[in-house]
Order: structure tokens, then sequence, then C-alpha cells
């Protein structure tokens, strides 16, 4: 095969799913010229599995991609079917917005976004080679840096692709997802195949590993595609969406997203269901030794579950419309890899699905993934200069946490290029920090999945609050407009100019305000009392206190929703500033880069394998590793703040 230099490019981004697209868009948005390769441009930002968007701290990460930047936020506002805020019984630190997607409209809608962005352009082809150029004590970067000190063995030249054409290009972003040596199982049926039938990538992950890369083997799942017309929707209950529907992207209108929305409904699986797993259980590839990788905890096969949860009785199964153009339905809550006979009994045994006609069969997938401990704070491969990666190949799972680290790693793969300092996010600041410290301090021995409860500071990182603790570094990236940025400015005023008034501004106890009090079910004053302390009582709100503060300024919602939470929350959100203060302390203590913990005397076997297999850069990072406890961290301390002074002084 003639191998031909097709293309002089500056970033070259492997897929183009959620991951891939949010990488290619920042890049392009940033100037820098970008292919971005998939084996099907008809499914850009397809979505194999569950088709929504959000959920429970998928919400939050989806108005943080939206904050810097992102897209996935403004597509899904223009593409919902259903929108629905979760969580509102509880307090705003786990509000989350989940909203049922019209998955073919968002995929094209997606793919059109692409084809319009300048300097990007969309190749079908299969990438096979990543073409790297080692590194020698010599090597320096365009602005000087010495590739070899930095601790790369190689660096990015360009990426082959099957037909033999080669791109040049300066750096590679790997959003392959679950394609690599992708097999899919059902019950004894296994196909090579990528999701959905599609193709897979089968020479790829051998030049990842030729290049140093260690790679695992991971497995999700997902469940049938039904017919709705086969489906007795008379024995679930009907799930509406919320009415006034609130927006993903903090750009989209309010007004147009308030549109007819489509119901998802509820049903349970029964006894009977589970006996029917039970007794073809041996079946089930996952039971049968026939799967190889490892699956998500947090998102089992109805089969995990009945033999994982024998007291349960029942499980929930959400029937959820796939689309405006299509009849078929998502079964949510029974995926699965059993037989297709096996499927057919157990999901017909399901009130409302005694008759249901299976579209697409149930199916587990197989796929290369990278091993934990090889990705920098940036989600560059360590040993690869250029090479980042973001998705489901790094370990984790959903459309969500793909398309955060897929924009993270473009917006750091441009400042890489451009030779300006990264972007990060660090635990405190955003949900996308807690996922990537994670993805990158932590052995995650199964699909990674995003959840409120891995947040420490989660009243502080609320859904809510999302461009005021991000939009600064959206713009600081260059992928926030001037405009953006100057309403930001002019919202945060606001919000402590209103909070300050409602502060200073007291109420009498006289007998009009008495006379509201009781009314809304308030005890009434002994003496007076400002706005902010009414606002506090829980019966009480911002805008109902409204009748007996008419000084107030016209201000619009999303300062209005701000300065409530943040007079309600109080002592809450200031004792968690705090404990922020003091997180940042041990962040900001960086560990030398040249550091050798073998020298560190005192230092246990376990913490020194673990720090030099992650590398940490700083004593927060090392202290969140696995294996390192709070005396590794006392002597480590010890060690440079002795060694690295003296040899200062």
């Amino acid at each position: 095969m003639i191998n031909t230099v097709f293309d002089n490019v500056d970033v070259c981004v492997i897929g183009a799913g959620h991951a891939g697209c949010e990488a290619a868009l920042a890049c392009a948005r940033l100037g820098l010229e970008t292919v971005v390769f998939t084996v099907s441009a008809d499914n850009i930002a397809f979505m194999p599995c569950n088709p929504h968007i959000g959920g429970s701290s998928k919400g939050h990460l989806v108005r943080e991609i939206d904050a810097l930047g992102g897209e996935m936020g403004k597509n899904i506002d223009k593409t919902f079917l259903q929108s629905k805020m979760l969580n509102v019984s509880k307090g705003p630190a786990v509000h989350s917005l989940r909203a049922q997607a019209d998955k073919l409209q968002y995929s094209l809608l997606m793919k059109k976004k692409l084809e319009a962005q300048e300097h990007l352009t969309i190749k079908q082809t299969e990438v096979v080679e990543l073409i790297t150029e080692e590194v020698t004590p010599e090597s320096v970067d365009a602005f000087g840096t010495n590739l070899s000190k930095e601790g790369y063995k190689y660096r990015i030249t360009g990426v082959k692709v099957a037909t033999g054409g080669i791109y040049n290009c300066k750096a590679v972003i790997l959003c392959t997802g679950t394609y690599l040596k992708a097999r899919c199982l059902c019950g004894e049926s296994i196909t090579y195949t990528g999701p959905n039938g599609m193709q897979p990538s089968n020479s790829l992950s051998a030049s990842l590993i030729n290049a140093g890369i260690e790679l695992r083997r991971f497995k999700t799942g997902t469940p049938a595609r039904m017919d709705g017309n086969s489906i007795d929707y008379s024995k679930m209950t009907e799930q509406f969406g919320d009415t006034p529907v609130v927006p993903f992207s903090f750009s989209t209108d309010p007004a147009e997203v308030q549109k007819p929305q489509v119901s998802c409904w509820l049903t349970y699986t029964n006894e009977k269901t589970h006996e029917i797993i039970r007794q073809n259980i041996d079946r089930s590839p996952m039971y049968s030794g026939v799967i190889e990788g490892i699956g998500p905890r947090y998102c089992p096969s109805i089969e995990d579950k009945v033999v994982k949860f024998p007291d349960h009785d029942r499980h929930q199964v959400f029937i959820e419309p796939e689309g405006t153009f299509t009849n078929e339905v998502y079964v949510d809550g029974m995926s699965s890899s059993m037989p297709e006979d096996v499927q057919l009994q157990m999901y017909r045994s399901v009130p409302g699905l005694e008759n249901c006609k299976i579209v697409k069969n149930a199916y587990a997938i197989e796929y290369d993934c990278l091993e934990s401990g090889q990705l920098s704070p940036v989600l560059e491969v360590r040993t690869i200069r250029g090479c980042f990666s973001a998705g489901q190949f790094n370990g984790s799972s959903g459309y969500e946490e793909a398309a955060a680290q897929g924009l993270y790693a473009g917006i750091n793969a441009v400042r890489q290029i451009t030779g300006k300092p990264y972007i990060t996010i660090d635990r405190s600041e955003g949900y996308i920090g807690v996922l990537i410290d994670d993805l990158v301090t932590k052995d995650n021995h199964e699909p990674y999945r995003m959840m409120t409860s891995r947040a420490e500071y989660r009243l502080f990182l609320r859904q809510d609050n999302a461009d005021l603790r991000l939009r600064k570094k959206g713009y600081e990236a260059g992928l926030i407009s001037q405009e953006q940025y100057d309403y930001l400015l002019l919202k945060e005023k606001l919000i402590a100019s209103e909070i300050e008034r409602l502060k200073a501004t007291r109420v009498g106890a006289n007998a009009a305000v008495q006379k509201f009090m009781t009314e809304h079910g308030s005890s009434t004053l002994k003496t007076a009392c400002t706005l902010a302390e009414l606002i506090c009582r829980p019966e009480l709100s911002y805008d109902i206190i409204a009748d007996i503060d008419p000084d107030r300024p016209q201000l619009t919602k999303d300062v209005t929703e701000q300065v409530e939470i943040n007079i309600r929350y109080e002592g809450y959100i200031t004792r968690q500033e705090s404990q922020i203060a003091a997180f940042k302390k041990l962040e900001n203590k960086l560990i030398p880069a040249d550091i050798d913990y073998d020298k560190v005397s005192s230092l246990r076997i376990e913490a020194r394998q673990k720090l030099k297999k992650f590398k940490p850069i700083n004593i927060g990072q090392a202290s969140r590793i696995g294996g390192v406890n709070p005396a590794d961290i006392s002597v480590l301390l010890v060690y440079i703040d002795s060694v690295y002074k003296t040899d200062r002084a």
C-alpha cells in the first residue's frame, strides 16, 4: 500500500461521538485546523444507549460544558422531547436537569454544527495508526521545553488511516468510545461490530500498544428497542415532563423551549420476570464466562439486578420514546445480554409488554480502553507529547462525562500547541474537576460514572451556578464571547447588590405585615426583621415576599434564583467555602516534577508504588490516591520541605 500525505493539520480527533464533537468544535473554534475522523459520518453524536441527556449529576456536567463554551446543552435544548428537573424535593445541590432526546434530530443537528464550523473537516475513515517519533534527551518543543525531562518518550507527528493516507498533525485526541476491538454479545451470538451494528475499529489498539499505552477490556450494555405500537400503555403509569421547561444552556431563551412534550411510561418487572432470568442465567455471557470485560456497577443489566438483589420483588422499567419520526421505544432499566428467545420471554412478562415486538435486541458490548494511571491532569497520555484522550476510552461511561472530557481535552490540546498555560478545573470548581481528578488519580476497575455523592463540595457545585463558577475559564480559553462575559460580570454585580439590599431592608411588625405572614402560613413577627431573614423561612421565598417589598428592582429569574439560594443556605455555603480554602492549600502545595520516591525514606512500599504510577502534581492529588494514607502524606511533606528547601538554599 502506498502511503500518501493528504493533509497537514493542527489537531486530529479520532471519533465523532459526544467527546469527539466537543473536542473538535473546541479546537476549530479556537482557530486550529482540525479534522475529526469517524467510521460513519451519518452517526455523529449518535446515542447508542439511553436516548436522553442529563440526569442526576450528569445535568451538572451539561451545564458546566455550556458554561465553558461547549455545544451539548444548546443542542439538547433544540432537540428534546421531554424535560424534567430531578430531585426537586431535595435541596438545590442535587437538583439535576434531564431531557429525553430525539436521538436522530440530536445527531443531525450536531453534524450540521460540525459541518458549518470554520477550520473543521469531517472525514469518514478508520484511523489505524498513531505516527510518533521518539523523544531524545535533546528533544524540545517549539517553545523550548525539554520533552525528555518532562517524562515524554514519544511525541505525536500524525495519524494513518485505513486507506494508507497520512495526516500530519501536532496533537491527537483519542475519542474512540466503545469501538476499539468491539464485540457485541447476545446470548451465544457474538458479532464483531461496534454499537448498533456499526463498523468497529480493529487496528488502532495494536498501534496504541506499540506506543507504550496499556489497554484493558471494559463492558457495557443496552436494552432492547421495541415497536411502540405493540405496547399496552394502559397498564403503565404515565410520566409527564415539567412545565415550564428549564433550558440546559445559559444562552437559550427560556421562551424557546416551551413546547408540547412527549410522555414516558413506568412499569415494573415481577417474580415471573425474575424466574425466567434465573432459569436461564447460565445462557447469559456475563455469567457463563464469555464476557471478559468489567461492566458498570451503577448501570447493571437486569440479570445482574436479579442475581445481586434477590430480595427485590420488582424493578422499575421506563418506556422512553426514541424520536419524533420513529415508533421505536427504549426499555430503560432492562439492559441485557441474554439470548433473543429469553429476552422475548422476560420482556413479555412485564405488564404492558405482553405482546411487545422487539425491533433491536438488547446486547452487551466489550471494548478496549485505557488502563488507569496513564493520564496527566489535562487528559494527556503522560508518555506521549500531544496525545490527549477523552470519553469512554478513558474508562468512563455516559454521554455527558464523554462530552465534558472532550471539551477539556480539546481546550488543553490547543493550549499546548499555542504555548499557553493549561486550563485546569479542580474538585472545588466543578463536577468536571471531580470527574477528571477521579480518572487521573484512581484505579478505576469498572466504567466510571459521575454521581453527586462523588463531589465533596456539592452545595457549592450546583447546576444552577455553573456559569458563575466556570464561565470565566471559558472566556480565558477563548470559547466565551465578550458579550457573554460582560453579562456574567453584570449578573455577579446584580446578585451581590440584591443580597446586600435584602439584608439591609427591615420590615416592622405592623398590621399589614402580620396579615401577610398569617396568609402565608408563617408565624407573626415579634420584632422587626430583615427581608433576608424572611426568605430563610421555609414557607416563604423571594417571590412570595414581593408584596411587602415594594422597592425591589426588576431582576431576571437567573439572578433572583441565585439571590434566594445564597441567602437561604448562607451558613452552609460559608462553611463549605472554608473547607474549599483548606483544600486549596493542599492543591497549591506542588510536588517537584523530578522527585524520586525511592529516596523518600519511611514511605510505605504500596504508597511508593502508587505515587510512581499516578505521578501526582500536588499534595492534594497525592492524598486522594488509593493506597496512600495520611501518614504517607506527612512523610512526603517533610521530605519535600527538607530536601527541596535545602536545594533552593
